[in-house]
C-alpha cells in the first residue's frame, strides 16, 4: 500500500491542495454571507435567499471539500518518508488545521442558526470571525512551505 500510495503522491498531493483552496475559499465565504444576512428582515426574500445559499455552499462545497482535504491529507501522512521524525511543524499544521475544523462547526451551527431564527450575533461579530480562516491560512501555508522547526 505505502509503494502505491507513493508512486501516486504528486496526484495526492494536487488533490490534496485543490480541495483546501476549495474548502478555504468556502470558509472565507460563508462568514461574510451571515454579515448581510444579520442585517435582513427575517422571513423578508433577502433572509431567506442567504439561508438557501449558505446551506448550498456548506452542503456542495464546504463540508465536502474538508472531508476530501483530510482524506487527501492522510493518504499524504501515510506515504513513506513525508513524515520523519522530529518533524514539529506537521504537528503545528495538524493543530491549525484542527481549529479550522472547528471553525468550519461553528459555521455550520451558525447557518442553523438562522434557519432557526435564533441568531444572536451581530454583523460586527460575524464581520470578526471573518478572519479566522485567513489567519490560520497564512499560518499553515507558512508552515508547509517553510517546516521552520
Amino acid at each position: 500500500m505505502s509503494e502505491y500510495l507513493a508512486s501516486y503522491y504528486l496526484v495526492i498531493k494536487s488533490v490534496h491542495i485543490i480541495f483546501v483552496i476549495c474548502w478555504m475559499a468556502a470558509l472565507f465565504y460563508q462568514p461574510r454571507l451571515y454579515v448581510y444576512h444579520a442585517t435582513a428582515k427575517p422571513g423578508s426574500e433577502l433572509y431567506t435567499t442567504l439561508c438557501t445559499m449558505e446551506k448550498r455552499l456548506a452542503r456542495i462545497i464546504m463540508t465536502p471539500a474538508m472531508l476530501l482535504t483530510f482524506i487527501s491529507g492522510g493518504l499524504l501522512l501515510m506515504v513513506p518518508g513525508i513524515v520523519v521524525s522530529p518533524m514539529g511543524w506537521i504537528h503545528a499544521k495538524l493543530f491549525l488545521v484542527f481549529i479550522l475544523a472547528g471553525y468550519h462547526g461553528f459555521l455550520i451551527r451558525w447557518m442553523k442558526n438562522f434557519e432557526t431564527l435564533k441568531n444572536q450575533h451581530s454583523q460586527r461579530f460575524y464581520r470578526l470571525i471573518n478572519e479566522i480562516a485567513p489567519l490560520l491560512m497564512i499560518f499553515v501555508v507558512f508552515l508547509v512551505v517553510m517546516k521552520p522547526f
